[in-house]
């Protein structure tokens, strides 16, 4: 059988169809950015800060950026101008409406700062330098507390590149008391720079330190999770055939932050099933219902005629009311 060819192929593969400007060139039009989005940190907070140099950073890009903490390395997400020439490129209007989606005005989003210029060979080795500097560090000042009687708990102390600041993370546990003023002063007097201390609870603990969870994929707070809200145990029961806490808590201990965004299609999906013990007329009779599964949608049913179980789609199965 012989190959025809289509008349859009054929117009496509005709130069005179084609823009002739290699990529090279149609690079070389492109107008640097005003601004970039960025990710910062070991939070990895999200900032969009304004960009007046004269090269075309692409998504990925290393950059060395101004922040609230000094003078840091980032990491490139996309640009929000038309003409970034690539399919990352997103619109301010849909850069706020992911913000909207994923916390409002709870989202950790900063524009206070501006890229400086695309990170060079000296500023990758000067970070890894700092890196390994402070690589154990948190160890070292947990043990330099507790000789001066502080229990607190260190979890990470972050350095930034231009060396003006440190962040010390602690972990608070029940509400006690944190002496403040004294780990701040032992920790300057250590590090000879501002000091700015960050307290949170199990679950940031987590996103700073963990890794993989049970479902094999990065834990969703070191991943994309930017607001920790709390997980009600309703969300749990209405989602897990078992309330075993080993299956539903996460890496902190807590219950898992999946419980909790993806409640409410647990919840849409729930309401379209019966309850287990009610009475529901099938296609084979009417019966009792034994059990229901959420996800897959079906409904197992006892029926009356023969005491025999089977299981149907819930839009095949009719509530029967008193």
């Amino acid at each position: 059988m012989s190959i025809h060819p289509l008349p859009i192929f054929e117009r496509d593969a005709d130069p005179a169809h084609r823009d002739a400007l290699t990529d090279a060139e149609a690079y070389a039009r492109l107008k640097p950015p005003t601004s970039i989005v960025v990710r910062v940190g070991r939070l990895k907070f999200v900032a969009e800060y304004p960009y007046s140099g004269r090269e075309k950073p692409g998504c990925g890009s290393r950059l060395v950026v101004r922040t609230h903490r000094g003078t840091e390395l980032a990491e490139m997400l996309t640009t929000t101008c038309s003409n970034s020439g690539c399919s990352k490129s997103i619109s301010r209007q849909e850069m706020l409406q992911f913000i909207e989606a994923s916390g409002g005005r709870d989202y950790p989003f900063h524009a206070d700062g501006a890229v400086l210029r695309v990170a060079t060979a000296d500023d990758l080795a000067a970070w890894q330098g700092i890196r390994e500097r402070f690589q154990g560090e948190a160890r070292a000042l947990r043990l330099r507390l507790s000789e001066s009687g502080i229990g607190t708990r260190v979890v990470d102390v972050e350095p930034v590149l231009g060396g003006e600041s440190v962040t010390v993370h602690v972990l608070v546990e029940d509400d006690a008391p944190v002496p403040e003023a004294d780990i701040v002063g032992i920790a300057s007097a250590r590090y000879g720079c501002r000091v700015e201390m960050r307290m949170g609870g199990a679950r940031d603990e987590a996103r700073l330190t963990a890794d993989y969870d049970k479902c094999g994929q990065h834990c969703c707070c070191t991943n994309f999770l930017k607001v920790l809200k709390p997980v009600s145990m309703k969300s749990a029961k209405v989602q897990k055939a078992t309330l075993d806490p080993l299956k539903i808590s996460g890496r902190c201990g807590r219950l898992m932050c999946c419980l909790r965004y993806e409640d409410e299609t647990y919840s849409t999906l729930s309401a379209r099933l019966p309850k287990v013990k009610s009475r529901v007329r099938t296609p084979d009779g009417d019966g009792t219902v034994i059990e229901a599964r959420i996800l897959v949608q079906l409904v197992l049913v006892r029926l009356d005629s023969s005491g025999e179980s089977f299981a149907y789609p819930v839009e095949s199965v009719e509530r029967i009311t008193a």
